[in-house]
């Protein structure tokens, strides 16, 4: 049923004495966010009207908005397509239907994204998204609507809260997960968070700045926005506010107090950070432009719990790089220019910006009047599999030419589509299968002004022969064919380099931005320990008979394709791979090991599947690599570690396709072998390890070392173990690089001087620097010993330092191997003492004594419940982890849902100072601290059920009846407790204060409220004489008490005007 709602203002998160801490967020940056969308060219709504409650749809406005883009459309037709939308987003598809027919333009429009001003735009604050079958609610800070769409939502924290953004994140992933709100996500395309800080660029976790994302089956991905258009944010064609909008929007808020604050005025410039993303992203243009083009869904195989083949789905929203290169090809098009360079690092998503360009560069010929058709080259059997996946996993129908013929019958023909459905289509090519056809390209070019063909070349930096290949005729015949070449490294070498082939770059992101942006890790280079490189040194020489003369590469291929080294080779790199499990505390990482020939890796495969059928020595895994020998493929558990060996000339297509899935996605292979394949292009997150046998240079070198790159799990860094010593090498491929980049800069005069082993690669110098930092904060604890060491964080009371010891710690797991490597003796030996594995259970030992002092605080006062219920959560996470019997899961896993929906319900209370409150919020910490958070029972945990519902009921019923009040006051949240403190008094005393009737003190103390509001509204500075802002108060008070003929002796009047003032300055003085 269609709800009317005049919006109210928000229940505060965090409390203070009076409960008004909330109201630092809506000043600082909630307010004049509001206020920019305005000047954006949104319209506020202070009363929403009427709207359908389970999307949120402003139905008015819709249908006046779909009657206007589509002229034959009846009312009716109109009020079925508002039915249809709201059955459709209550689908668990994550939106994709509905996103399906929001991005459409053709058939009936929801949006015109070729004329911005004709769609409607509008703009609310705490607009409430409630379930109202399961009561269940969130509000976001801001909420944008696009034709009466809900298409967008703001969430802002206040600047330099340690735990805001990440708590953020935590927030929207635990509401995404529940199904109660999945109508809101999936309608909801895109969500804005920030503190209005600049990014911390020395963390990968999203601590502060403003972030991004879109719905999440599971955890959403918070990309940071850098805006490459530097005048946009000061140059932007803005609205002028008026004084009118302003006051609408402070009225709203309730929170006219705040318009003389200098803060205020600062946080409404239009570079703030919170400003800044808001024009990149909701600025009518780059929305519509992101609506239609710069979403993705995404089929995921998986494998289910019972072993069988499934798919997960998933949504993506373009990167930032991806939606400015897509600009950056559009607007080379427009100036005549068909063929340039992509050069995105590795792992940045270049075949996910080809799939953009698909949809976006077939609008752009279609408003041309021209069909375009899409091919990507390739040079990889693997490269042609992995695109194709990705391509059919976003949905696009993928061919693949098996043949000249086929390919050349393809680019022939006048078709775009052969499906039935009119899905978008890509042939996939890949050109090793006829690179040597050098046989003369004939493309018939009659028709050329009504068809274009684009290629998308990609790793174009492999240096594709610009003479007497196939590709090079095809493209040379073809010379009105559009060409984008792909590349993260381009070609170094100076007398092939990529620009030469394909022209000059359309758009540049570099190493260093990719991992400042969260997309790809640094790298640690780990050589060989001394004492194993000596062992593998003498059987070397021991092998090659002490032959004095320099040996020739084939005595060398020989020499390292003999059984007794790699059988050293083996037992280095599986103890090492099994301690760095256990080390890292995950044992889903793998590993990928280049040999240097294709005899090596065959060798070494027959070798590990020997170790495989030895039985299992459940050694020890220890530091001392001189005394291990004949290592077992058995794990830390027992478990075999699987090999796979990847060749091209090894099995067939399908046999090497079943092990890299393997491998990507089934978990069921640890390690891969490999030569030259899958050095390229090759994308598993989980592969963190590279155990590097070959010597490899320039865009090689690169390449294979960036395929550790890939964020995974909480991973710092990618690892790479450094057999051949690729020091010279890898210098000399930073000069090439450093040339190359520059001369992508030189136009802005701004060359690049840092040396790239400082873009990717984790210096000695800073691994050192870091060891001195971590001895200096583990000097005075006992790590090797747990007990001892809990005993001694248990007397740390400042979060400070023990965040800094997690941090320490976690540092200190991520460069183990390095301080064996360089550290000082103390601390080697202080290492060396610790069990293998013991560092990430120091880590969960001080994350909970965290934890302890977050509850104690929350307990010491009186805040809210909300820490107590964290630390639960917590401890019942923990539990999962270790593990319990399968019917006290059952309960305990309803536990954790009462305990999200109490945290819920008391985080939304905005009066601590109510008696019933503080009376049940006593009554809930006395309980935990009795019973504990983990029940040691079924029965308990039933008993624990009980209590949370009633603990719900109870809360439910206080927060029911602050809103009832809430409404009467206009969403004023000051009112309210006014309201009941008049209430209270009025109990205890036999003449009320102002009345003995609830709706007759409602209704007096409105008018005064509005009395008030208009004497600041005249001067605004009479806040800043708090003694005189009391008497302006009082008087008004006392005529307006007066007016309505109620008889109040002065100390009733000046009761009632300390509560009035005291919320107000209260109100005032808690913004910054």
């Amino acid at each position: 049923m269609p709800c009317a709602l005049n919006v109210e203002a928000r229940t505060p998160k965090t409390k203070t004495l009076m409960g008004n801490a909330n109201f630092t967020e809506n000043t600082r940056v909630q307010v004049p966010a509001a206020l920019h969308l305005c000047k954006l060219g949104y319209t506020y709504l202070d009363n929403v009207g009427i709207y359908d409650p389970k999307s949120n749809i402003l139905i008015n406005v819709f249908q006046r908005a779909v009657r206007r883009l589509n002229p034959g459309i009846s009312s009716q037709d109109a009020s079925l397509l508002l039915s249809r939308i709201v059955n459709v987003i209550d689908n668990d598809d994550l939106g994709r239907e509905f996103y399906q027919l929001l991005s459409s333009n053709s058939g009936i429009k929801l949006i015109d994204f070729d004329n911005p001003d004709n769609n409607l735009w509008h703009v609310t604050t705490e607009f409430t998204c409630e379930n109202e079958d399961t009561e269940d609610e969130f509000r976001p800070d801001i909420t944008c609507f696009v034709n009466g769409l809900p298409l967008a939502f703001i969430e802002v924290k206040k600047p330099n809260n340690r735990e805001g953004i990440l708590a953020e994140r935590e927030r929207i992933n635990r509401r995404m997960g529940k199904s109660c709100f999945r109508r809101f996500f999936n309608i909801t395309q895109l969500m804005i968070f920030s503190n209005n800080q600049e990014y911390d660029t020395d963390s990968r976790v999203p601590i502060q700045g403003a972030f991004y994302c879109c719905a999440a089956k599971e955890k959403a991905f918070f990309n940071v926005f850098r805006e490459e258009d530097e005048h946009l944010a000061r140059g932007y064609s803005y609205k002028p506010i008026t004084e009118e909008v302003e006051n609408k929007v402070l009225r709203h808020r309730n929170c006219v107090v705040i318009k003389n604050q200098p803060e205020y005025k600062t946080n409404q410039a239009v570079d703030t950070p919170t400003n800044r993303i808001l024009t990149s992203m909701l600025s009518k243009e780059r929305f519509l432009f992101l609506l239609r083009y710069g979403f993705a869904y995404v089929e995921r195989k998986i494998e289910l719990a019972d072993g069988t083949q499934g798919t997960q789905l998933q949504k993506h929203v373009m990167r930032y790089q991806q939606l400015f290169a897509s600009y950056a090809i559009r607007k080379a098009l427009s100036r005549g220019v068909k063929s340039g360079i992509i050069w995105h690092t590795q792992g940045s998503g270049k075949t996910a910006l080809a799939y953009y360009s698909v949809k976006s560069l077939t609008d752009y010929f279609a408003q041309r009047n021209v069909v375009a058709k899409f091919y990507f080259i390739v040079d990889r059997i693997d490269l042609m599999e992995q695109a194709t996946d990705e391509f059919v996993a976003r949905g696009l129908v993928v061919h693949n030419a098996k043949s000249r013929k086929e390919l050349m019958d393809d680019i022939s023909s006048r078709e775009v589509t052969s499906n039935d459905e009119g899905k978008p289509e890509i042939m996939v090519v890949n050109i090793q299968k006829f690179k040597e056809d050098k046989a003369k390209v004939m493309v018939d070019d009659s028709y050329s002004t009504h068809l274009q063909r684009i290629f998308f070349i990609d790793e174009a930096h492999r240096g594709y022969n610009p003479k007497g290949s196939f590709l090079a005729n095809l493209l040379e015949a073809d010379q009105n064919a559009v060409k984008i070449a792909l590349t993260g490294t381009p070609l170094l070498k100076e007398e092939r380099e990529s620009w030469r082939v394909f022209g000059d770059y359309i758009h540049t992101y570099y190493y260093d931005k990719s991992i400042a942006d969260g997309y790809t890790c640094k790298l640690m280079r780990e050589p060989v320990e001394t004492v194993y490189k000596e062992k593998i040194e003498n059987i070397l020489d021991k092998l090659a008979g002490d032959v004095e003369v320099k040996k020739s590469d084939i005595d060398r291929n020989q020499i390292m394709e003999h059984e007794s080294y790699l059988n050293a080779l083996l037992d280095y790199i599986i103890s090492d791979f099994r301690r760095f499990r256990l080390e890292q505390n995950d044992n889903t990482v793998g590993a990928m090991i280049v040999c240097r020939t294709n005899r090596q890796a065959r060798e070494m495969n027959r070798l590990w599947k020997e170790r495989c059928d030895q039985p299992s020595l459940q050694a020890p895994v220890t530091g001392n690599w001189g005394e291990m020998a004949a290592e077992t493929m058995h794990g830390h558990y027992g478990s075999k570690l699987k090999a796979s060996l990847i060749l091209h000339d090894e099995g067939d297509k399908q046999e090497r396709k079943e092990y890299i899935e393997g491998f990507k996605k089934q978990l069921d292979t640890d390690v891969l072998i490999v030569n030259k394949m899958l050095l390229t292009g090759f994308d598993a997150p989980r592969l963190k390890k590279l155990y590097l046998g070959r010597s490899l240079d320039g865009h090689d070198l690169l390449q294979a070392l960036t395929r550790v790159n890939r964020p995974y799990h909480d991973f710092k860094y990618g690892y790479v173990v450094d057999f051949v010593d690729i020091k010279e090498n890898f210098e000399t491929t930073n000069d090439r690089y450093l040339r190359e980049r520059n001369r992508t800069t030189e136009e802005t005069g701004n060359p690049h001087t840092e040396n790239i082993a400082n873009d990717i690669l984790v210096s000695k110098e800073d691994v050192e620097a870091k060891i001195r930092e971590i001895k200096g904060v583990l000097f005075n604890f006992t790590v090797d010993d747990v007990e001892e060491f809990r005993k001694q964080i248990d007397e740390i009371e400042n979060k400070d330092s023990l965040y800094e010891l997690r941090n320490m710690l976690s540092d200190a797991k991520a460069i183990i191997n390095q301080v064996r490597s360089f550290g000082d003796e103390e601390t080697k030996e202080k290492l060396a003492s610790l069990p293998v594995g013991r560092i990430p259970s120091l880590i969960t030992e001080v994350t909970h004594r965290i934890e302890r002092v977050n509850l104690f605080e929350s307990t010491e006062h009186k805040a809210d419940v909300s820490g107590i219920i964290n630390v639960a959560l917590s401890e019942l996470e923990f539990e999962f982890k270790k593990g319990l019997p399968e019917e006290l899961r059952i309960v305990v896993n309803d536990i954790r849902e009462r305990c999200e929906r109490v945290q819920a319900e008391f985080e939304a209370n905005f009066d601590t100072k109510e008696e019933q409150y503080v009376m049940l919020a006593d009554e809930f910490r006395e309980y935990f601290r009795k019973k504990g958070f983990v029940p040691q029972s079924v029965e308990d945990a039933k008993a624990s059920v009980q209590y949370m519902d009633e603990v719900m009921r109870k809360i439910r019923e206080i927060n029911r009846r602050n809103n009832v009040l809430k409404r009467k006051y206009k969403g004023d949240e000051r009112f309210v407790r006014i309201h009941k403190r008049v209430e209270e008094q009025n109990q205890k005393r036999e003449r009320p204060i102002i009345s003995a009737h609830e709706y007759e003190i409602a209704e007096n103390l409105a008018k005064m409220k509005e009395k008030i509001d208009r004497r600041l509204f005249l001067n605004i500075n009479v806040l800043d004489n708090e003694a005189a802002f009391g008497q302006d108060v009082l008087s008004i008070i006392s005529k307006e008490l007066v007016a309505m003929k109620i008889q109040a002796d002065i100390k009733d009047r000046k009761y009632l005007g300390h509560l009035i003032a005291t919320e107000y300055l209260q109100q005032r003085n808690n913004t910054y």
